[in-house]
């Protein structure tokens, strides 16, 4: 919105009442006058001020104050209705970790009236599999070799997908698998949480609680707080895991902490994000010491897959990025010379980045609708729950709400797929024929040309690269993923618009892979 009114693009904004713009005082001060500098006028509806005037403009920021007062009072109201959860171990709802469901049981207050609640129901196959990734853990000190293990023994999450590092270190830092017993009371005093259960409920059987784990505003990342902000107590449900067990993984996490991923530093590599191995995971550019002739960093495009589970899911020859990188450099200047064949890929091109957004958001319309209706579902079967006495029905019912979760999760993810794709359809045709324009001096120009350039005439023309470990198959737009036929070059078929890198641009440089394929 404020972008639109720098741009000049707006006139007016108006409001139903001033908390729905902003509850913080220094902020709505500075939009005021920022909105006043570029003169588009302020309305609310409710609070009718002549902000023309001095009187007006004073009584508009008293009532700016009166909601910060307010947005202050939820915030304090919310971590006291915390604290009194906390108090009876429930589960406030939510996807639920590894290793447990919901269980609605109802409760019989003081003065009769049934109440409804929530509580972490075990699931024996799962809590095994979260004790061997403590176990794994703590064996080989690493993530990333934990999850190598468990990708070569064929482990996968609840959704049927492979672990990574990073859902791995949310599965070990969750304080709900933690035994409440004497190890784990004297880690929370320790570090001063606020704890709501007395040391006599650390039984050594029932598991953790922690409200305030996280602070999740809108529009930033979620933090993860210290555990001297956590409000702790003692869960009706059963732990998994030992406190002595649970504290020595934490101190392992955060000594491990200076050595956790990093972002690869910049490099030359013109097919991130396009290369993809055989066995259908990304290939990513590995930067070595080394430097070639001219200077040049040398790097090699390795499977991820292959990284992850240590050759044990993917065992496929690494490329020389610096030499695949040239030969599809190559393959397109030979493209570029075939005007005929040029003109009809940039028009599978166009078509792919410039199409109608419609069919992605008509089917992006239906999937959230099916969501919706499945989520309604879930919430309709969880409030049966408490009513249901036979425990077969109960069981049942649990069993669908599971289903009902997973396959809300699935759309949930096919979602997020479509709006990612809707999001790359968003090139407008004169941002295209910019692209245009340089594919067209590509042949004589492309030595000239920076590492950016190089890459936006590429994603222009390819859609995607395959390495079979012994060849590189580029498919342009046009191809759909069913017509693609992935063989082998010798004798292999191609389908129209995916172009082998087996003539002259690649010839002169197998030699060179070959010996730089590891």
């Amino acid at each position: 919105m404020m972008e639109a009114a720098r741009e000049g693009r707006i006139g007016t904004i108006v409001v139903y009442r001033l908390d729905r713009i902003s509850r913080n005082i220094s902020d709505f001060s500075g939009l005021i006058e920022e909105l006043s500098h570029l003169s588009v006028d302020f309305l609310s509806i409710r609070e009718q001020f002549d902000t023309a005037s001095p009187m007006g403009r004073a009584m508009m920021y008293i009532a700016s104050v009166f909601s910060q007062l307010e947005r202050e009072t939820i915030a304090e109201r919310i971590r006291d209705n915390m604290q009194e959860l906390a108090k009876t171990g429930r589960w406030l709802g939510g996807v639920t970790p590894t290793g447990y469901a919901s269980e609605s049981v109802r409760q019989i207050t003081v003065n009769g009236k049934q109440r409804k609640a929530s509580k972490l129901k075990l699931i024996p196959e799962e809590a095994e599999l979260i004790r061997t990734i403590f176990d794994l853990y703590l064996e080989s000190d690493s993530l990333t070799a934990t999850e190598a293990e468990l990708i070569r023994r064929g482990l996968k999450t609840r959704n049927g997908k492979l672990f990574t590092r990073f859902s791995l270190k949310g599965i070990l830092q969750n304080p709900v698998y933690l035994i409440a017993d004497e190890e784990a009371y004297r880690y929370f005093r320790e570090r001063n949480a606020d704890l709501f259960s007395p040391q006599e409920e650390f039984d050594g059987v029932r598991g953790i609680m922690a409200y305030n784990r996280t602070d999740q505003e809108k529009g930033k990342a979620t933090v993860f707080l210290p555990p001297e902000q956590w409000i702790v107590s003692v869960g009706e449900h059963p732990g998994i895991i030992p406190g002595r067990v649970w504290v020595k993984v934490q101190q392992s996490l955060l000594r491990n902490k200076a050595k956790g991923f990093r972002k690869p530093r910049s490099n030359q590599a013109l097919l991130t994000g396009l290369l993809y191995c055989s066995c259908g995971s990304r290939m990513y550019p590995k930067v070595s010491r080394r430097v070639a002739a001219d200077g040049t960093p040398l790097y090699t495009y390795v499977c991820k897959l292959k990284e992850r589970s240590r050759r044990d899911a993917c065992n496929g020859k690494n490329v020389s990025g610096n030499t695949l990188d040239q030969a599809v450099i190559e393959r397109i200047r030979q493209l570029t010379g075939e005007r005929g064949t040029f003109v009809k890929q940039l028009e599978s091109s166009r078509r792919f980045y410039t199409g109608s957004r419609e069919s992605y958001e008509a089917r992006l319309a239906d999937l959230r609708s099916e969501r919706e209706q499945l989520e309604k579902k879930t919430d309709g079967l969880v409030d049966s729950l408490a009513d249901l006495g036979d425990r077969a029905a109960r069981a049942r019912v649990a069993k669908r709400i599971e289903q009902l979760t997973e396959e809300a999760e699935t759309l949930g993810a096919r979602i997020r797929e479509l709006e990612g794709l809707t999001e790359l359809h968003t090139l407008s045709s004169m941002e295209f024929d910019l692209q245009r324009q340089l594919l067209t001096v590509f042949q004589s120009s492309v030595d000239e040309m920076t590492v950016e350039q190089k890459r936006a005439a590429i994603r222009t023309l390819v859609r995607k690269v395959v390495w079979d470990g012994a060849c590189a198959h580029v498919v342009l737009f046009g191809v759909e993923e069913d017509e693609l036929d992935l063989a082998p070059l010798a004798g292999g078929r191609f389908a129209d618009g995916e172009q082998a890198l087996s003539g002259e641009a690649f010839a002169d440089l197998k030699t060179h892979l070959r010996e730089d394929s590891k």
